[in-house]
């Protein structure tokens, strides 16, 4: 075969090159990342869907991102045995970039978990720009600024109207839009947890955070919506910024992104290098602390909370809240055990600033204050991150075991945080200032609704009948003590104590007898009301402003809750129950090694 002589030098250069190719390829473990890629491809079909179905028809568009959300929490089943993992170095198989532990599939059902009870709480908001709503005749807005003159002023279909607080010039949120949005988020939040890398960990961060500034800022035509979103993506790339410096100098010190190697590397860092190492550490808790909303980067809370639909705020203060918890427990227990020196002491200071920070601001909300609920919620939620972060400052002392605290009082606080959030959409809806005022007398017109929040109020503060947060407060102050953070135990002790105040008094407020109809705004005497000592605020001026009637109490004549919302009232009250009946199903974590 002379003349074929090159044939077998080829076949023997592929012979060769094979297995040197075929190392370089890395097998992908599809059933491990399905959660993450089932919630981004159905967000890929609600976004090619949107152009396609009638306006009339938009309502399928939420039925369809809900489906996907079902289908991504399904999604962890086969996953139950936690012990799986892929996208690993051919050189090191037992260093790769995605994990599904029993860490990352807690957090991804608490996070998927949170944005099902997000989309049901949702649908009422979308479905009026789907449903019934008139388009806008030509001759342009009418004295109103949202219709037209003589205009067709018919409500959405259903005849139960948009609801409260919603742009009514659009009917609502853009149903597409908005879907799309959420989905996206809720595939980054899920990729999250399962980040092995920092490579992975940003772009999971920001996957996760970029569609909330555009949920943020949906409502159009609201000038309060586009503020809220312009502060929060702002204070957003500027502590990203800061983040991703950290992880540069990080890279410098070490070579490497690899969250296991890290904790390697960072042990025998060059004397030299060891200045750059400490603040890299240091810059890339900053990006973290920012979407905790840890003290001092917590003031762009409650604007974006008040400005935001009330949905995208429940999201923001459950799985936002879980995404920057996730970031931060990865890197330190995971990446940076080594400089537990530097992080240890830095997250308790921060813990105590935010708890004392968050604690004093709920307390001084006035009851008259325009969407003064949603403020105290938002505040609230500060303070409670300061719980969140007191067993991970306790790992820096104590080892890794302490996270499993912050994971059983993360499932606590989301399932009650966000029952919260769905009874304020639901008083919003006949109240649109969203005050704590308005809650007086909740009992009388919706008995269910006020027994829901007054039991989410308690878990919050940590009182019986709400068992499960009482005993989630006993855990992260044990945490605290057995790390030998005497000094914070003390903080966080006096901190609840301030705390059963402001929540206590909002619960009072749903069982006192209701004013007669037409005494709905507060009398002079009271906080937020015209000609107190809110009177010159914004806030008092769009009391005046609320349509007459709007916040009398009508004994018998509540109008009927949409069944969405219904549903996340139901399913948030019945799991804070069963939660409290059988505390350790949430506790059990507490006790356990998690990575």
């Amino acid at each position: 075969m002379a003349a074929g002589a090159p044939a077998p030098v080829g076949q023997a250069a592929g012979r060769t090159a094979g297995p040197a190719v075929a190392e370089t390829v890395q097998s992908v473990d599809w059933a491990a990342v399905a959660p993450p890629a089932v919630a981004a491809g159905f967000a890929l079909i609600v976004l090619v869907a949107d152009l396609f179905v009638r306006p009339e028809r938009k309502a399928l568009l939420g039925r369809t991102a809900i489906a996907g959300l079902i289908l991504a929490l399904g999604a962890l089943i086969p996953l139950r045995a936690a012990d799986r993992r892929t996208f690993c170095l051919t050189t090191d198989p037992g260093v790769c970039s995605y994990t599904a532990d029993r860490f990352t599939l807690v957090i991804q059902v608490l996070v998927l978990g949170g944005a099902l009870l997000t989309a049901l709480l949702s649908l009422p908001y979308t479905r009026g720009a789907a449903e019934g709503v008139p388009a806008r005749r030509k001759g342009g807005p009418g004295p109103s600024g949202g219709l037209p003159a003589g205009g067709d002023r018919r409500l959405p279909a259903g005849g139960r109207g948009l609801p409260a607080g919603e742009p009514s010039r659009s009917g609502g949120l853009p149903a597409g839009e908005f879907w799309f949005l959420l989905l996206s988020a809720s595939a980054g939040a899920a990729l999250l947890p399962a980040a092995r890398d920092l490579a992975t960990l940003v772009v999971a961060l920001e996957v996760a955070s970029l569609p909330v500034f555009a949920l943020v800022g949906l409502k159009r035509g609201d000038r309060r919506s586009g503020e809220a979103a312009l502060k929060f993506f702002l204070s957003s790339v500027t502590a990203t910024a800061v983040m991703l410096l950290g992880v540069s100098f990080v890279y410098a010190a070490t070579g490497t992104l690899h969250l296991t190697e890290l904790a390697q590397r960072l042990d025998a860092v060059p004397e030299g290098l060891g200045t750059v190492a400490k603040a890299g550490v240091a810059l890339t808790l900053v990006g973290f602390a920012f979407k905790t909303a840890a003290a001092p980067f917590h003031f762009w809370v409650p604007d974006t909370y008040v400005g935001a639909p009330l949905p995208v705020a429940a999201y923001l203060s459950v799985v936002g809240k879980a995404v920057g918890l996730t970031g931060l427990i990865l890197v330190t227990v995971v990446a940076f055990p080594s400089y537990a020196d530097v992080w240890g002491p830095a997250l308790a200071v921060l813990a105590a600033l935010t708890m004392t920070a968050g604690n004093a601001a709920a307390l001084r909300q006035p009851a008259g204050r325009a969407r003064s609920a949603v403020r105290l919620l938002a505040w609230s939620s500060v303070a409670q991150a300061g719980y969140l972060l007191v067993p991970i400052a306790a790992a820096a002392y104590s080892g890794d075991d302490q996270i499993g605290a912050t994971v059983a009082y993360a499932l606590m606080y989301a399932v009650v945080n966000l029952g919260a959030f769905a009874v304020a959409a639901l008083v919003a809806r006949t109240r649109p200032l969203n005050r704590i005022s308005d809650y007086r007398g909740l009992y009388a017109t919706r008995p269910g609704a006020a027994l829901a929040l007054a039991f989410f109020l308690l878990c919050l503060a940590g009182l019986p009948p709400g068992v499960i947060g009482l005993f989630a407060k006993v855990t992260v102050f044990s945490a605290a003590v057995d790390a030998g953070l005497g000094w914070l135990a003390v903080i966080m002790a006096v901190n609840v104590v301030i705390a059963l105040y402001y929540y206590l008094r909002w619960a009072a407020v749903l069982f006192v007898t209701p004013r007669p109809q037409g005494t709905g705004t507060p009398s002079a005497a009271e906080p937020g009301a015209p000609g107190g000592p809110e009177a010159a605020s914004p806030a008092a001026g769009e009391a005046a402003a609320e349509p007459a009637g709007t916040t009398a109490a009508r004994p018998g004549r509540a109008r009927p809750a949409p069944v969405p919302l219904t549903l996340a009232i139901a399913l948030t009250a019945v799991a804070g129950v069963v939660l409290s009946g059988w505390p350790q199903l949430v506790l059990r974590f507490a006790a356990t090694t998690l990575f």
